[in-house]
């Protein structure tokens, strides 16, 4: 694939996600749409959602329920797109939503590989290919990233490395869209920063291409050492998406955590 199919695999399914054209994250004018999940959408895309803001870096295409759509409009027109993902005018949003009981919840970065950076990297360990039936036993801790406990059908295909046959990085690819498999990668504290993260990752993507498979990755923008990962790796800054959900689901996963 080129990197233009790729981009445009990729807008296509952000387009399937909230329900607008893939022309739209093109236009040079911000474009609003009422809020729908798709039945093509992303597996981890859930009801309720007030408003989700996507930007490939031309505008922003928001998705919003009909009785947000006058607060996001004047949000998106107030300020430049690429500032709305950012604070401080996330509380001009946030505080005018918190009356309607909705809060900003989830921002994310997302990368697509570069086919001209894209390549395999060296590891030290041996690295295996890893399929769901190899996935049964490592639903633990260590692996929360590369695997999903709470949705381990998704989970498809793995790369592990292997220290003297013990499983020290994995790498794992999440079918959460019918084109577009996720990645997500663990390394075992004792053996980070040594190359394993992007060796696992380069490998992994070329797995998913050899499927017929685009794949993404995902990232706070805090995150710096997963975001040196996607980039060592051969993956850069595609999109950005800004949700805002219930207040109560939002301080529901800011409460402390129940004692054991």
């Amino acid at each position: 694939m080129t990197n233009q199919e790729i981009l445009q695999t990729a807008m296509e399914q952000s387009a399937a996600d909230i329900g607008c054209r893939a022309a739209d994250f093109l236009s040079g004018e911000n474009v609003i749409v009422p809020a729908q999940i798709g039945p093509n959408a992303r597996k981890y895309y859930k009801e309720p959602i007030a408003c989700n803001l996507v930007s490939y870096g031309n505008n922003i295409v928001a998705s919003v329920k009909d009785e947000y759509r006058e607060i996001v409009s004047a949000y998106i027109d107030r300020f430049p797109f690429y500032h709305c993902f950012e604070t401080p005018n996330i509380h001009w949003l946030n505080d005018r939503l918190v009356p309607l009981e909705q809060k900003v919840c989830f921002m994310s970065l997302y990368y697509l590989p570069d086919i001209a950076l894209l390549h395999p990297l060296p590891c030290s360990y041996e690295l295996r290919v890893l399929t769901a039936a190899d996935f049964t036993a490592l639903y633990l801790p260590a692996w929360s990233n590369a695997l999903s406990k709470e949705r381990p059908e998704l989970d498809v295909l793995g790369v592990g490395a292997y220290d003297r046959g013990r499983l020290v990085g994995l790498a794992g690819a999440s079918a959460d869209c019918a084109r577009m498999w996720q990645i997500g990668v663990d390394v075992l504290p004792a053996y980070r920063r040594q190359g394993i993260a992007a060796a696992l990752t380069s490998r992994l993507a070329l797995e998913i291409f050899d499927r017929g498979r685009v794949p993404f990755y995902c990232s706070a923008w805090s995150n710096l050492r997963s975001v040196r990962n996607a980039v060592k790796s051969g993956f850069l800054p595609a999109w950005a998406e800004l949700t805002a959900k219930p207040a109560d689901y939002v301080d529901e996963m800011n409460a402390p955590a129940a004692a054991p």
